[in-house]
């Protein structure tokens, strides 16, 4: 018998979430690791000043369990962080977690019909396996010669015991956490040289503090918190059109247009940050005062990649050297490089990478063909640039949790997505992504695997991801009952 009846990889979100819905389901036989020594994932890891929530705070949680004390109408990491760790105590799942224990091996066993896991804390096993790892972990950090004397740190490992004050500071890369840092540490530098490889739409935050009598009403009136909720929810959905409806985003963009002219009176580097492909060809920025930073005396913009970092010097990739102090990378995560897709195997040894080929894919995001008993939260094609991570984990976990309990109760002893709904599935995918705002807005962007193919984005609405994605249905799955396989 396994030790446990599903193991969970990973206490971030993701994580956390699952084995709160297990526990609901009344599945308590499991565990979750966590390499680290405290849960939060990427809120845990990403300390960066300025870091916050780009989706509004009140979709940015789990539906079952709101937070009616958002100080912010975009929350802060550290609030959010302190909701995850909250949510985790109250629901009882901090008993389940392992601190400090790394998953190193997973391989399936067609014999024994389980997982054999190896982990840094020794060996164990399991029925199932969920990972939780997500897709901003593993820093991406820039192939060129990185040898500067000074301090020299990823946006994501932030080294608070430098002090910026009175500093020369460069920051390469203009990404999602750059567009949050850059305006907080500019105030405290001497010169700030803005490395922009390619410029990004940023449109205005509506963003604002949550007064005290707003949060007494969300707690004492929880059906105007779910009214908000729904509101919200319905004008990221607006949004999400555009999406799928080019010409409607190109509209939208004019507001970024705009909110650039206004805040850049400079024409040269107006021009420099001005984009050239369709908004929501990247993952669309939101910030008030990026452009009030960048447009800063001390500031200059490089339009330009880095060619190298050596000793005090950053080389451009225009022939410009800058001496400066300290070095910030804002380049990013390793988005479709699943951390966990090189240590989990099939029967036969072969891992997810070696499945994959580079090209992530899995049946509704969550489930891989000859990987039984397996699912991957906020996995492959399941991406979109307006809705809230959280909506997307909750449609997999009706999923994982309806296929678990399916497992438990009606005596089967593993399920594995058949080769034939996988491929029908992502070739339907693949089939409507080419009329998306992703693949015809002109732009080079993470969504593309190594060997170009959009293996991030969900090409149809949230509503119909939430209805598809949550819908178990055993039909999709070969069965196993004992040794025998359900037809």
């Amino acid at each position: 018998m396994a030790d446990h009846e599903v193991l969970i990889v990973g206490a971030g979100a993701s994580g956390i979430g699952a084995a709160i819905r297990l526990r609901q389901a009344g599945i308590t036989s499991f565990a979750v690791l966590e390499k680290a020594t405290a849960l939060g994932g990427t809120w845990r890891d990403n300390t960066y000043p300025g870091c916050a929530c780009d989706v509004p705070s009140a979709l940015y949680s789990y539906s079952f369990a709101p937070n009616p004390s958002w100080t912010r109408a975009f929350a802060g990491q550290a609030e959010i962080q302190a909701y995850l760790e909250s949510t985790a105590a109250r629901y009882g799942v901090v008993p389940h977690l392992r601190f400090g224990v790394e998953m190193l091996r997973a391989s399936w066993s067609d014999a024994d019909q389980h997982w054999e896991v190896s982990t840094s804390s020794g060996p164990v096993t399991a029925r199932a396996l969920i990972t939780g790892t997500g897709p901003w972990h593993e820093p991406l950090m820039p192939s060129v010669p990185l040898d500067f004397d000074g301090p020299l740190f990823h946006s994501s490992r932030w080294d608070h015991s430098v002090d910026l004050r009175g500093k020369r500071v460069a920051v390469i890369g203009t990404g999602a956490s750059a567009v949050q840092f850059v305006p907080a540490i500019q105030p405290l530098v001497s010169s700030l040289q803005l490395y922009q490889r390619t410029a990004q739409w940023v449109l205005p935050k509506p963003d604002h503090y949550v007064p005290s009598a707003e949060r007494w009403l969300m707690r004492r009136v929880p059906a105007a918190q779910r009214l908000l909720r729904a509101v919200e929810y319905g004008g990221m959905e607006a949004l999400g059109v555009g999406f799928r409806h080019p010409a409607v985003m190109r509209q939208i963009q004019r507001v970024g247009a705009w909110h650039l002219r206004r805040s850049v009176r400079d024409p040269l580097l107006r021009a420099a940050l001005t984009p050239s492909y369709t908004l929501g060809c990247k993952r669309i920025l939101m910030s008030n005062d990026y452009y009030p930073a960048v447009a800063s005396s001390n500031v200059s913009v490089h339009p330009s990649g880095v060619a190298s970092v050596s000793g005090s010097s950053v080389v451009g990739v225009d022939g410009s050297v800058t001496d400066v102090d300290v070095v910030v990378l804002g380049t990013g995560f390793k988005i479709l490089d699943l951390p966990l897709a090189s240590r989990v195997f099939d029967a036969a040894g072969k891992s997810l990478d070696d499945h994959w080929q580079g090209s992530p894919s899995a049946y509704l995001g969550t489930t891989v063909s000859g990987f039984p008993n397996l699912f991957n939260l906020l996995g492959p094609s399941l991406g979109t640039g307006h809705t809230s991570a959280f909506m997307i984990l909750e449609a997999q976990l009706e999923h994982t949790v309806a296929a678990l309990t399916a497992l438990r109760d009606r005596g089967w002893s593993s399920l594995s997505v058949r080769p034939s709904v996988q491929a029908a599935f992502n070739s339907a995918v693949q089939a409507a992504l080419p009329s998306t705002v992703y693949e015809t807005g002109g732009c080079a962007s993470y969504y593309h695997d190594a060997n170009g193919r959009n293996s991030f984005n969900w090409p149809w609405s949230s509503r119909r991801l939430r209805d598809q994605v949550g819908r178990f249905s055993p039909g999709d799955y070969a069965i196993r009952s004992g040794v025998e396989v359900a037809s």
